[in-house]
């Protein structure tokens, strides 16, 4: 090494460069420290996810619960043998089980793939279109809506007072003759 340059203690020749904010993860300022330990900082790409409770938003509750009974019922006085009951309530049980595990597994994750391609393409135009384009509408409309009401206010407020003026000296009595 050349010596101008002096090694800094780290054996580095530069320092990293610092951000008077700091990193969102190690804060450098004390300030944004307690702001930060205030808060708990998610990433969503690595949350952990809940292998027990998959609709933790009950997406799904008036959908896919749907068991046994709530399909095939026999009613009082028309009943088959009980081991047939057993056996096909256990039949359908482990069908439904199982081809549902199945299918998830065949098609889960291409079905997974294009939704996270629908709605990051529905993301993506609700942020950069639908959003800028209403937000500019009504910027625009406001500058049309105030010269509206002056025009409202300097044209047919005085003419509407006037009518009513003149409209306000009629008397109606309602009489009734037999």
């Amino acid at each position: 090494l050349p010596p101008a340059l002096p090694l800094l203690p780290q054996g580095f020749l530069y320092t990293e460069p610092v951000r008077e904010q700091g990193n969102i993860y190690k804060p450098n300022n004390k300030m944004m420290a307690d702001e930060l330990s205030e808060k708990t900082v998610h990433d969503v790409h690595t949350k952990e996810i809940d292998l027990v409770n998959r609709d933790p938003k009950h997406l799904n509750d008036d959908v896919v619960k749907i068991d046994f009974e709530d399909v095939i019922a026999e009613p009082e006085g028309t009943h088959s043998f009980d081991g047939i009951w057993k056996a096909s309530f256990t039949t359908f049980t482990v069908t439904k089980y199982w081809f549902y595990r199945l299918l998830s597994a065949i098609f889960g994750i291409p079905m997974a793939l294009i939704w996270g391609i629908y709605f990051a393409i529905l993301s993506f135009l609700h942020i950069w279109a639908v959003v800028p384009c209403i937000r500019s509408y009504l910027i625009e409309i406001q500058c049309i809506s105030r010269v509206y009401s002056i025009c409202i206010h300097t044209f047919c407020d005085p003419l509407f007072e006037a009518i009513g003026k003149v409209f306000s000296s009629i008397r109606a009595t309602v009489r009734k003759e037999i």
